[in-house]
Parts: structure tokens; sequence; C-alpha cells
């Protein structure tokens, strides 16, 4: 997707387009109330990659050394693609639970919130 500039001087494509990442697709993943983490993460996954995995496999990398990672309820974590509400389906994969190249997905965690409850 090309970048349109507000004013003229400015030529190029955009650096972080999605075919610049092999098959992957920038993800933006938050935690929200968990400030150990300042921002969310951005990562380059195969849009293939099942939803499930994302969970499994990636988020413990990412997000394991908080001290309740281990505590998460994953039936009830709640998500958010983009700002809205979003149910994933564990077994589809990313592209087929409609995410797209830099989709930002909000994690949420009823019952977890900062380090012991203090970011309640």
């Amino acid at each position: 997707m090309p970048v349109i500039a507000l004013q003229p001087g400015y030529q190029g494509d955009a650096a972080d387009a999605e075919d610049k990442f092999h098959g992957n697709r920038l993800l933006y993943i938050g935690w929200e109330d968990h400030l150990l983490f300042c921002s969310p993460v951005c990562l380059p996954l195969p849009a293939a990659m099942p939803f499930g995995a994302l969970v499994s496999e990636v988020l413990p990398g990412v997000y394991g050394s908080h001290p309740d990672f281990a505590r998460i309820d994953w039936s009830r974590a709640e998500w958010r693609d983009s700002g809205k509400p979003f149910t994933p389906d564990p077994a589809r994969s990313l592209v087929d639970n409609g995410l797209v190249h830099k989709s930002f997905i909000q994690l949420r965690t009823p019952g977890l919130a900062g380090i012991a409850g203090s970011g309640s």
C-alpha cells in the first residue's frame, strides 16, 4: 500500500508494508493493565499460524516473565482487535480470524490486573 503524502516532497513506499516481511504480518499485541510491559509488542507472525499457537507458543515468550502470566485463565480472556471485541477461534489461522497486517490485539485477563492486583 503506497504512502499518501499530505504535502509534496515525499516519495516512496512504506518500509513496513506487508510484502517486506517474507510472508509474515506485523501484529501489535498488548496485555491490558500490566504495566510491567510499557507498550504493546510488535511481532512478525506467519498469517497461517493458528491463533492457539500464538497463545501457547508465542505469548509465553513475550509475557511469561510476568509473575501472573501462569495464572491466566485463558477461557476468561477477553480480546479486542483494533479496539473492537473479538472472539478468536484457536484452531483457525491468524488470517482466518480476520487479523490483518498491523492489527492491534488487546488482551484483558479478568481477575488479573498488574502484579498481584496492583493495576486495579
